[in-house]
This record gives C-alpha cells, sequence and structure tokens, in this order.
C-alpha cells in the first residue's frame, strides 16, 4: 500500500493543486457572474456548457494522449487551461464566457482521464482500491479546502489568477516524476442501450447524480448568497456540503458492499431528498442546522455515483468494464449538462430557494426507480462485492473488479 502510494504521490500532488483550482474556479464563475449581472438562468447555462465541453473532450483529448503521451498532454492542457482562465478574467462579455467554459471542461476531462488511467496503472493491484480511496478523498477535501480562498479580498480578477497559479503549479510534480508513463489503449466503445437492458438502475442514477451535481456545482453558491451569506461565508458554506462527501462517502459505500445495491441508493437517495426538503421549507433556519442540512445533503449526493458505477460492475465481464464507464460516464455527463440548464431555468423563473426543491424532486424520482427496481428483482449479496470509492470523471479507473457473469439488475 504504501509502495503504491510513493509510486503514485507526484501524480496525487498534482491532482491537489488542479482540483483546488477547480473547486475554486467553480464557486468564482458563479459568485462572479452575478456580479456582472448574469441572470440564474445564464449561470446555469454557463454550467452546462462546461458539462457540454465535458462530453466532448471525452472524444477528442484521448487522441492527443495517444499521440503525445500522458505528460506531455498533461503539461499542454494544464497551461492552455491556466491561459483560458486567465482570458476569462479580462472580459465579461457572456459569450466569451460560454466559449471559455467549454474549453475549461474539455481541457479538465482530458487532465482526469489521464490521472486516473495513470493511477490505475501504477498502482499495485491488490492496493488499487486503497489508493483511489486516498484519490477521492484528495479530491472532495481539495475542492473544500479550495473555497476558502474566497476569503482573499480583491476584485474578481485575483481569484482568477489564484486558479491560474494552482493550474500552474499542478504542471510541476508530473512534469518531474521519474516515473514511466502509462501505455497508451485503444478507446473502449459506448453501449448506452446494452448497458441499459443489463443494469438499469445503474444507469439512471448516473444521469439523476449528474443533474443533482451539475446543479450543485454551478448553483449551490448563488443559492447560499440568496440566503444572504457573503462571499466568504458561501466559501464555507460549499466546504460543509463538499466535506459531507468526503466523511460519508465510504461508510455509505461499505453500506452498499452489505445489502443489494438498488435497496442503498433507494436509502440514500430518500435520504438526499428528505434534507433537501427540510431546506426548502426552512429557508431562514439558523447558521447550524443549514450546515448540518447541506453536509448531510452532500454526503449522500456524492455517494450516489460511486455506488451506481459499483452496481453496473457487479453485472459487467471483465472484458466490458471499460466499455461500461464509458458509457456510464456519457449518460452522467449529459445529466450534468441539463441539470444546471434546467435548474437555472427554475431558479430565474421562481426563486434561488427552489434549487432545493428540484434537488428534492430529482432525487426522490431515484430512490422510488431504485426501490421499485430491488422489488422487482433482487439479488444475493456475495463476499466479493467491495466498494471503490469513485471520481466520476474517467472509465479508468473501473477495471478493480474480477470477472462477473452477465445478469440482469
Amino acid at each position: 500500500m504504501l509502495s503504491s502510494i510513493r509510486t503514485t504521490a507526484p501524480l496525487l500532488s498534482s491532482t491537489v493543486f488542479l482540483l483546488m483550482g477547480v473547486g475554486l474556479l467553480h464557486t468564482h464563475i458563479a459568485l462572479q457572474g452575478e456580479l456582472l449581472g448574469f441572470s440564474v438562468a445564464m449561470i446555469g447555462v454557463l454550467t452546462s456548457a462546461y458539462y457540454t465541453g465535458f462530453l466532448v473532450g471525452t472524444y477528442t483529448v484521448p487522441r492527443l494522449t495517444h499521440r503525445f503521451g500522458h505528460i506531455r498532454t498533461f503539461a499542454f492542457c494544464t497551461s492552455l487551461l491556466a491561459v483560458v482562465v486567465l482570458v476569462q478574467a479580462l472580459t465579461s462579455v457572456y459569450a466569451a464566457w460560454l466559449v471559455l467554459r467549454v474549453l475549461q471542461g474539455l481541457l479538465l476531462v482530458g487532465l482526469y482521464a489521464i490521472i486516473e488511467s495513470w493511477l490505475n496503472t501504477a498502482a499495485d493491484p491488490h492496493h488499487r482500491s486503497s489508493v483511489f480511496a486516498v484519490y477521492m478523498m484528495l479530491n472532495l477535501g481539495a475542492s473544500a479546502v479550495a473555497q476558502q480562498f474566497l476569503h482573499i479580498g480583491g476584485e474578481g480578477f485575483v481569484l482568477f489568477c489564484v486558479v491560474a497559479i494552482l493550474v500552474c503549479a499542478a504542471n510541476l510534480p508530473v512534469v518531474m516524476t521519474p516515473q514511466p508513463q502509462p501505455s497508451i489503449h485503444a478507446a473502449p466503445r459506448v453501449q448506452v442501450g446494452r448497458m441499459f437492458r443489463l443494469v438499469p438502475t445503474a444507469l439512471v442514477s448516473a444521469l439523476i447524480s449528474g443533474m443533482v451535481l451539475g446543479a450543485f456545482w454551478g448553483l449551490l453558491p448563488l443559492y447560499a448568497a440568496a440566503r444572504g451569506l457573503g462571499a466568504a461565508e458561501v466559501g464555507t458554506y460549499m466546504s460543509v456540503a463538499i466535506a459531507g462527501g468526503v466523511v460519508l462517502q465510504l461508510p455509505l459505500g461499505r453500506l452498499s458492499d452489505r445489502i443489494d445495491r438498488r435497496l442503498a441508493l433507494a436509502l440514500i437517495s430518500a435520504t438526499a431528498a428528505l434534507a433537501a426538503l427540510i431546506n426548502l421549507v426552512l429557508p431562514n433556519a439558523g447558521h447550524t442546522v443549514a450546515m448540518l442540512l447541506v453536509f448531510a445533503f452532500g454526503g449522500m449526493s456524492f455517494a450516489v455515483y460511486p455506488i451506481a458505477v459499483a452496481h453496473l460492475v457487479d453485472y459487467l465481464r471483465r472484458d466490458e468494464l471499460l466499455s461500461g464507464s464509458s458509457t456510464v460516464l456519457l449518460v452522467n455527463g449529459i445529466g450534468s449538462a441539463v441539470g444546471p440548464l434546467l435548474a437555472g431555468t427554475l431558479m430565474s423563473l421562481t426563486r434561488p430557494t427552489l434549487l432545493f426543491g428540484w434537488f428534492a424532486v430529482l432525487d426522490g424520482l431515484l430512490a422510488g426507480y431504485a426501490l421499485y427496481r430491488f422489488m422487482r428483482r433482487k439479488r444475493e449479496v456475495t463476499p466479493d462485492d467491495n466498494f471503490v470509492p469513485l471520481v466520476h470523471t474517467t472509465p479508468g479507473a473501473m477495471d478493480l473488479h474480477p470477472e462477473a457473469p452477465e445478469r440482469s439488475a
């Protein structure tokens, strides 16, 4: 375990800097866009544009990696991402922001692909789950810490510069690593129809998780601001929500190892819906209550996608894992692009506090569907069912499970 961590330490260090920059960028764009006079719906479209770039990048950036290798492509993407962030700091034109958000999504999915495929190759197979657990903790922990940069004063340009600095810093450990870069493999195929027939709950969960978390990243800062929180307090609010994901993901994942994963998804989604409903009906709740509720909601929301992936892996053969991962990633990306668009329109036409109404409806639908699938067809839980903490970014992280016989879920 320690040898695997030492081997991947440069890459994990780069991940911390990168995700601190990305976590700060998401929140800052929402708050800065509001200061520039963009409506909630317009900011929702910006978030959708980011995830549209994310989807496009899953097809385009791997070709760069195949041609130039992991290290050179990582350096190229981080450098260009820093440029894009700084260009965004120099303009307040909404159309330009849309294009820049698409580019950010495209570049970041390439960086995530490089990180996860590299981790998957470098880690010892017996410790791969532990390495990805560390990766998950670093991912969410860095995003939570990044929100505290909102305490920095000055114009919006300052925080864009901080993001660019963090992204550039992410480049250094990878470029200087003595470890060999992974070999390149062919891209897997996407099979939405077949995967839905085989494991429908996994794909529905991935879609709804994307719709929830896409709106979470893009619009929750606006909800917090509408509650009267200042920029620094918004950062703390976001940090608490992300910390919920850090703290609760492993316990909830272990729960899904012990019971049918569809039942686990139903219970987790129902709890998230309940937390969202309480937020909705108590918009003026005290500071402590508000923090507890968003901690619970974040903890439940961040657990849905990894459990959905684990459920998918339970029903796939080893030679189908990469194809299944590409498919579930595509579905999750579509949800992430659509969710902020619809939620932003809802908030703009009604009031910002209805964001949690949107969350409650989606989580309630998922809870009902997962429970329906559980009641319709139950499966035996075996000792080989092991949850792996995962960040929903690329297919490489999924090759972690022994071959499973084909059966419908």
